[in-house]
């Protein structure tokens, strides 16, 4: 039996930043390790009654934070770009 936990995606300037925040519990772990700052405590409660996090557009969508998650509770989507032609292309920063 599995089971199903809600997300919270945030839109970005460069990624999807998606956060579960009943697997979350609150360690720091990623805003310790986020290379630019871009994390930061949010109002939303974890699993054990402790603040998760969010991102702000100073993300660069490096995945560092989803890496050291010991929970398993960030997941980082990279956006496409898209050009005048309509290509999609990864953004790169």
């Amino acid at each position: 039996m599995s089971k199903e936990y809600k997300s919270k995606t945030q839109e970005l300037k460069r990624a999807l930043f998606t956060l579960f925040p009943g697997l979350c519990k609150g360690c720091g772990l990623c805003i310790e390790k986020c290379p630019k700052k871009s994390l930061s405590w949010s109002d939303t409660l974890g699993v054990y009654g402790t603040p998760t996090v969010k991102a702000n557009d100073e993300c660069t969508a490096c995945g560092i934070c989803q890496e050291v998650c010991p929970d398993c509770a960030i997941r980082v989507e990279r956006m496409k770009k898209v050009d005048n032609e309509g290509n999609k292309s990864e953004n790169t920063g």
